[in-house]
């Protein structure tokens, strides 16, 4: 019993110890004519805010 522990503690060590994907994207790409849409810290507020604010009710 204690080996079974022993290798589903390993699994875990390393399920936690992998290094996730970086987000590169917060917008999904379906067209790759189209131009690609810039992001400033002005868009990120903007986003940041309206999703506030879909959280209140009026």
């Amino acid at each position: 019993m204690a080996m079974y522990d022993d290798k589903k503690i390993l699994n875990l060590v390393k399920k936690m110890t992998k290094t996730p994907k970086p987000k590169t994207d917060f917008a999904k790409v379906y067209d790759k004519t189209a131009p690609q849409r810039v992001t400033d810290e002005n868009d990120i507020e903007r986003d940041r805010f309206f999703k506030e604010m879909k959280k209140r009710e009026f």
